[in-house]
């Protein structure tokens, strides 16, 4: 269905980013679940306004919904392309809310448990869950526990490295190492004492699908159409790896549509300083219409069994 997000949100569509910003905070104020407990409709508009943000707010997002129009623009882009890269911590910022008035300040003694999912932008507005018990320390600290999802790349997940994050409820950016090879669900904790109070963040691994690959145990699964002929006859096949270098990899003669080329050492590192594999799944390209010549050859291959 075609949206109008510069309807949605009510402004021109020569709007500033200013503009949209002023816009879409007044609306989330206006709509916010915690202002419209159990109004659905008020629920469905909050939704909208911040799917209208994130593509508003993204000059390159922004563009391309400009170009092709709305109904082209929603047939090309999925929830999940409308919200990659968008802050869900801007959500709260940019309409006045301080994560960290949400997360426990009412004791010196409780400890809170604060869940937080990336997984879907929507759970994040309204499927927050929070978890509090009642902990007492003999030295009187004040113990809360954040757990966020981090989203990485294959990419990040292929060369490792130092993620920059922001911390939720604060302006604070932190440096996370990110181990080569970490796997998906993974937990990297960060802890933050300020006087009597520690707040431990648990950052779970959460790794995005790829235009390209998929995982599977630790191997990199590359799905490659080819020729039909080249499963009776053989012959070579180009791919990228995840390193973006180009390889040829040999298709065996009378080789079956669904089998798989394994190139040893190009998948995701492991614990043990090792890779996995790089599997090339061949599926067959058909073609959308066959000509006069083709059609007579594949007629006489008929008849030889073929």
């Amino acid at each position: 269905m075609a949206k109008d997000y510069y309807k949605i949100l009510g402004v021109p569509r020569n709007a500033t980013q200013e503009e949209i910003k002023r816009a879409y905070r007044r609306l989330a104020m206006k709509y916010h679940p915690d202002r419209n407990k159990g109004n659905k409709e008020a629920e469905e508009k909050f939704k909208e306004i911040n799917e209208a943000y994130a593509v508003l707010s993204d000059p390159e997002k922004r563009k391309m919904y400009d170009m092709y129009g709305s109904a082209e623009f929603q047939r090309r882009y999925s929830t999940e392309d409308i919200f990659r890269d968008f802050n869900f911590e801007d959500v709260f910022q940019d309409i006045g809310i301080d994560l960290g008035s949400i997360f426990g300040r009412r004791g010196r003694t409780r400890s809170r448990t604060f869940f937080f999912d990336l997984g879907d932008i929507f759970s994040h507005l309204f499927g927050t869950r929070f978890e509090q018990d009642e902990e007492f320390s003999p030295f009187g600290e004040v113990y809360e526990t954040v757990q966020i999802d981090l989203p990485l790349t294959l990419e990040e997940v292929l060369k490792g490295g130092e993620k920059e994050v922001i911390l939720p409820g604060t302006f604070e950016t932190v440096k996370i190492k990110i181990p080569k090879g970490i796997k998906d669900g993974q937990i990297l904790r960060i802890r933050k004492p300020s006087g009597r109070k520690v707040r431990e963040y648990l950052f779970r691994v959460k790794i995005l699908p790829h235009k390209n690959f998929r995982v599977e145990n630790g191997n990199i699964i590359l799905e490659k159409e080819i020729p039909f002929t080249s499963f009776f006859l053989g012959g070579e096949v180009e791919v990228e790896t995840l390193e973006g270098r180009k390889i040829k990899a040999k298709v065996p003669p009378l080789v079956k549509p669904g089998a798989k080329l394994r190139l040893r050492g190009l998948g995701l590192p492991k614990e043990d300083g090792t890779r996995g594999d790089l599997y090339i799944h061949l599926q067959a390209k058909m073609p959308e219409r066959l000509t006069p010549e083709q059609a007579e050859l594949l007629k006489k291959l008929q008849t030889t069994g073929l």
